[in-house]
């Protein structure tokens, strides 16, 4: 059993494929990182208007999460991480910041979302995509669970060392029916946005 966060991280940097450790969220969320990531910003790229029921994959602690239940007026936002003690920390955050109604649900990406065809308006995936195993089955399963113009949106960042460029990105989201839209940022932290093809 690992003891610490050090050991955590050496074993993520052993495993191809592996989520980041729950034992080292502190290098996740911390004010250095909110500072340099400023995620207010990233999530206003997210064009959310208020009323979108929004998928969020791999949420961490909750470090965007927070900004993705600010705009939800009369949407929702509902979380999926492999890690239940993830779900958790971010479940304290948002309840600090005044967030309740919040969907936590635990499962691995790669073998499917456990949410009804058609629910979702946006789903966002930050820095976790790399770290899936089957990542074309879990674009396939974002594809059943996202509406006919729904949008997919990633953000990779540096010095995330599972993170995929555009092109990657490209390649696993286009041949399951998503249009690519923009690519926006920098080599530091870029997002990238897809729009869920009508089915044929």
């Amino acid at each position: 059993m690992m003891t610490t966060w050090v050991d955590a991280l050496l074993r993520k940097r052993r495993e191809a494929h592996s989520p980041f450790p729950h034992q080292a969220t502190l290098i996740l969320d911390n004010p250095l990182r909110r500072a340099l990531l400023k995620p207010a910003r990233k999530i206003d790229h997210l064009g959310l208007t208020g009323a979108e029921h929004v998928l969020e994959v791999g949420p961490g602690p909750g470090f965007f999460s927070v900004e993705i239940a600010r705009r939800l007026t009369y949407g929702r936002l509902d979380l999926f991480d492999i890690q239940p003690e993830m779900l958790e920390k971010a479940r304290r955050q948002l309840e600090r910041a005044g967030f309740y109604d919040v969907g936590f649900t635990s499962g691995e990406a790669s073998e499917g979302f456990p949410f009804p065809d058609s629910s979702f308006d946006v789903a966002f995936l930050a820095a976790v995509i790399g770290e899936v195993p089957d990542q074309q089955a879990c674009i396939r399963s974002l594809g059943r669970v996202l509406k006919p113009g729904a949008r997919l949106v990633f953000l990779e960042m540096f010095p995330d060392p599972d993170r995929l460029n555009v092109q990657a990105l490209r390649d696993l989201a286009e041949p399951e029916n998503f249009d690519f839209v923009e690519a926006k940022g920098s080599r530091w932290a870029e997002i990238v946005s897809f729009r869920r093809g009508d089915p044929s």
